[in-house]
């Protein structure tokens, strides 16, 4: 594996999946006994708690049911909201305009670089369970190095748009039948300063 924190161990068809941030562990595996034994091994070797199933990590939320296994940052999305003075606001029905176009300089006033990061930086962690604003938390962070009022006026529509879409997130369904379905867009040269495609 090329991720670093993620450690898998095999025997046959069973499968053991460990993940370790810091002091943080979380395991799972189709093998109870497998489980069992890392569990006990661990806590011979390791003063560690048994907090049970698994229902917060690293900012994510999980909810386990009969249906699946539904993962969201609905308490992390309030916690950003506030964090920007944005909780309670007006909610929008998108993540952006459509069909605005955003360029470096755009002869805007520049607002402050530290203050716009910060932002973003806390938008791309909220992609973990948020598909839905990959894209546009992607291509607001092509303007940290110089953002202008404009910019940090997209940003903010965009936290308005999750202040109306805190309990999104991701379902992992159970259910063995699941097609993946996907839509995708694709601009020819949209981008203004570069004149390069976005594709789908």
């Amino acid at each position: 594996m090329n991720e670093t924190t993620l450690y898998m161990k095999t025997q046959g068809t069973s499968i053991l999946i460990v993940s370790l941030y810091v002091d943080d562990l979380i395991f799972t595996g189709n093998d109870v006994h497998m489980i069992e034994q890392f569990k006990r091994e661990m806590m011979m070797k390791y003063e560690m708690s048994d907090m049970g199933l698994v229902k917060y990590f690293l900012g994510i939320e999980v909810h386990q049911s009969e249906d699946g296994v539904f993962i969201s940052q609905s308490k992390y999305s309030e916690k950003v909201l506030k964090k920007f003075g944005m909780l309670g606001c007006n909610p929008t029905s998108t993540p952006l305009v459509v069909n605005e176009k955003l360029k470096k300089d755009d002869g805007g006033r520049k607002v402050d670089e530290t203050y716009y990061r910060i932002i973003i930086v806390n938008l791309l962690y909220l992609t973990h369970t948020r598909p839905d604003i990959m894209f546009d938390s992607s291509m607001l962070s092509r303007f940290m190095s110089s953002p202008s009022h404009l910019h940090l006026g997209a940003t903010k529509r965009l936290l308005r748009y999750i202040q109306g879409t805190v309990n999104f997130g991701i379902m992992y369904s159970r259910n063995l039948d699941v097609k993946l379905v996907g839509y995708y867009d694709s601009d020819l040269g949209g981008c203004i300063d570069d004149m390069k495609s976005t594709s789908g």
